[in-house]
This record gives C-alpha cells, sequence and structure tokens, in this order.
C-alpha cells in the first residue's frame, strides 16, 4: 500500500501537470488532528478547476492514481453549484475521494477540516489551519430533542409489531437504521453538554465510545442484536432503557421536559407484544 507523501505526491503532481486545475484541497480526517490516522483514513480530495466536464466525459485519468478497484461516479447539486466526485478505492487499499469543483465556489472554504496542498494564482488568501470546529456539537432545540426522543419511542412500536409479524427485515430496519439515528442523536447531545459543547462524535457516533461513560457504552452495545427475535426483543427493551437514561439526563440539564407518558406507555405496549408472542 502507498504511503500518504506518495499518494499526496501523485494528486500534487497530476493537478501541477494540468493548467486547468488551480487549486488542490485536502479535508476530512487525514487533516483532523483529533483523529489517529491509519492506513485505511480517506484521501478527500478537491481538485478546483475552470471546468468540471472534461474530467467527467474522459476518465482515464483515473488510471493516474494506480489500478482501480470500484468507484462510485456522482453529480452533486447544492446550493446552486453543480460538481462531480469520484470515490475510488485502489487494488492496494488506498481510497480517494476526489471531487472536481469551479475553482470560483471554494476559494473561501465553509468546512474546517481543509488544507491547502496547492494554490497557483494564490486565490485562497488566508486558510485557518484544520480543526474539526465545523463539526462539534451544537446545544439543540427544545423542538430538536423532542423530535429525537419521540422518533425513538414511536419507531419501537414499529419493531414490535414487526418481531409480533415474524416480519424480521422490517423489525431490524427499524431497530438498526431509524431507532438507532435518533438515539445516537440524544447520545451525541449527552456527550456534548457534558463536555461544554466542545467535541465531535465522528460521523453515526463512531467516536462516542471514547466520551461516553463505560457504563453508558455497554448499555448502549446491548441495543446490538443478531437475528435471533428473543435477542431483538432485548435489543428493544435495552433502547428503551438507554432512551429513558440519557433522554432524562438531556431534557433536565437543558430546561426540557422528557415525555415520561410516552416512555410507559409505548413501554407497556412492547412488554404486552412479546408477551403474546412468546405464549
Amino acid at each position: 500500500m502507498r504511503n500518504e507523501n506518495e499518494v499526496i505526491g501523485q494528486l500534487l503532481t497530476f493537478a501541477e501537470q494540468d493548467p486547468r486545475i488551480k487549486v488542490v484541497l485536502l479535508n476530512g480526517s487525514r487533516v483532523n488532528p483529533n483523529v489517529k490516522q491509519d492506513a485505511l483514513c480517506d484521501y478527500d480530495v478537491i481538485y478546483g478547476v475552470t471546468d468540471i466536464a472534461p474530467y467527467s466525459e474522459d476518465q482515464q485519468w483515473i488510471a493516474s492514481f494506480g489500478e482501480l478497484m470500484i468507484m462510485q461516479h456522482n453529480q452533486i447539486e447544492e446550493n446552486g453549484e453543480v460538481w462531480d466526485i469520484f470515490l475510488m478505492l485502489f487494488n492496494d487499499g488506498i481510497r480517494i475521494d476526489l471531487s472536481f469543483r469551479k475553482v470560483e465556489h471554494i476559494v473561501e472554504p465553509t468546512d474546517s477540516l481543509t488544507k491547502v496542498l496547492l494554490d497557483k494564482d494564490n486565490q485562497m488568501g488566508t486558510v485557518e489551519s484544520p480543526s474539526d470546529r465545523s463539526y462539534v456539537t451544537s446545544k439543540p432545540s427544545r423542538q430538536q430533542v423532542e423530535g429525537a426522543i419521540n422518533e425513538i419511542w414511536w419507531c419501537s412500536t414499529n419493531v414490535a409489531k414487526g418481531l409480533w409479524r415474524k416480519e424480521l427485515p422490517y423489525a431490524k430496519y427499524m431497530l438498526d437504521e431509524v431507532v438507532r439515528d435518533a438515539l445516537v442523536t440524544l447520545l451525541t447531545w449527552y456527550v456534548g453538554m457534558n463536555n461544554d459543547w466542545s467535541v465531535n462524535t465522528g460521523k453515526a457516533g463512531r467516536w462516542l465510545e471514547r466520551y461516553l461513560p463505560d457504563n453508558l457504552w455497554t448499555d448502549f452495545v446491548r441495543t446490538y442484536s443478531d437475528s435471533d427475535p428473543e435477542r431483538i426483543w432485548d435489543a428493544l427493551i435495552a433502547t428503551g432503557e438507554l432512551t429513558r437514561t440519557v433522554g432524562v439526563a438531556v431534557a433536565e440539564q437543558l430546561g426540557y421536559e422528557y415525555p415520561h407518558e410516552e416512555d410507559r406507555g409505548v413501554s407497556q405496549y412492547i412488554k404486552r407484544l412479546r408477551m403474546e408472542c412468546e405464549g
């Protein structure tokens, strides 16, 4: 596998030889001082170009970066800007997520995890040192907290319904995707409020273990299950218990209200459906 110097060298050599490329930016975990670097960290790179279309129309340039294993090519449209991104995994295990964007759209980076690697015409000006300040968890509103807790309890009834009907794919989807997304959000707020709203727990809560107390991390692990219905029931119950513990703490500290009546009603409903399944 190529090392970082080799990959960055290839990216810069390609850019220097192509007059259409004016700026090269490196984003993401590779420039995050709070991330432990390893060989599998992606290279999130932006080429600021004068024209995007040629790189999509003729993709022979990809071979300049190695032998491709698999790729996704997507076109993004956001805030009136359209650009192309090539998500590329090469046979030696190096992954490069390379975006081609019109240079005028990137001269004032909004992502704090940005490092300027090349600026041919000195268009970038002064860019602050990379940090994850753009990703720090911020204090949620009352509506956000109420919405997340409601999502957990409401969709937990769907998990129970799926188990009662013996619809494994539906039950697993509701628990592992829908409910878990809201639970991770709630845990992220718990971490944020206990760290002065100054930390980043990462995408999908990937770094929650760093910040949660051991007992809450253990409780969170209990919300995962395999395909056995009994263990899914157990995970669903564990999800409710953790929601109650963390939800009450978040609501009280932020001056909001926790929905105890909804909690009790849904918990009893889940218990009743489980008893019917086991009876």
